[in-house]
């Protein structure tokens, strides 16, 4: 076989490597549950942290009524 031939040969090889790649899609749904857990758990976190400073708020509140309605 002569070089060029070998070159072409292995230039085909890895096209052909490359498109099969390309096509392959046997871990594309884990990477994709993966994605959506990890974007619902930022938006709990998001949430939580919101929400602990509106509790934390209402709690005050509630205590500095209390404790003026006692004096």
């Amino acid at each position: 076989m002569s070089i060029p031939g070998l070159r072409r040969r292995r230039l085909n090889m890895k096209i052909q490597t490359l498109s099969n790649l390309l096509r392959d899609e046997s871990g594309q749904d884990l990477i994709e549950y993966a994605l959506v857990a990890a974007i619902i758990g930022l938006a709990a976190v998001a949430a939580m942290s919101t929400l602990a400073s509106n509790i934390s708020n209402a709690f005050s509140a509630v205590g500095s009524k209390l404790s003026s309605g006692v004096a």
